[in-house]
């Protein structure tokens, strides 16, 4: 079984979030779970309100959570709001405000031993 959460528009920009994600990938759910709390970046607390929005349908699907592992999880850029800055002599500066698309996958041991072969 696949579990899976979205979060769209996040308001950080896709590398910074990376380094967060890397953290996790290919742990078990608890795992990443212990990982994020214990993590202090920003991105931590936004993956950890999608990983506990996965474990929640996982529930609704009557899923056994312990079983359950981060298969896939990315942070794709979203669209940039482009702001400007003024400088010295007339001229600006483009500030660019990026934005993130995370998804995650969660699947059992079942599954991942399938995807593998």
């Amino acid at each position: 079984m696949v579990v899976t959460a979205k979060a769209k528009y996040i308001r950080m920009s896709p590398r910074k979030m990376r380094y967060v994600i890397e953290l996790i990938k290919n742990k078990t759910a608890a795992h990443a779970l212990s990982i994020l709390e214990n993590t202090n970046k920003r991105a931590a607390r936004i993956l950890l309100k999608i990983l506990k929005s996965s474990l929640a349908n996982a529930k609704v699907k009557k899923i056994d959570t312990e079983k359950l592992f981060v298969s896939d999880i990315r942070a794709d850029g979203g669209p940039i709001m482009k702001r400007m800055m003024p400088r010295s002599m007339g001229r600006a500066d483009r500030i660019l405000k990026r934005t993130s698309h995370i998804s995650l996958k969660l699947t059992d041991q079942k599954t991942r031993n399938a995807e593998n072969k």
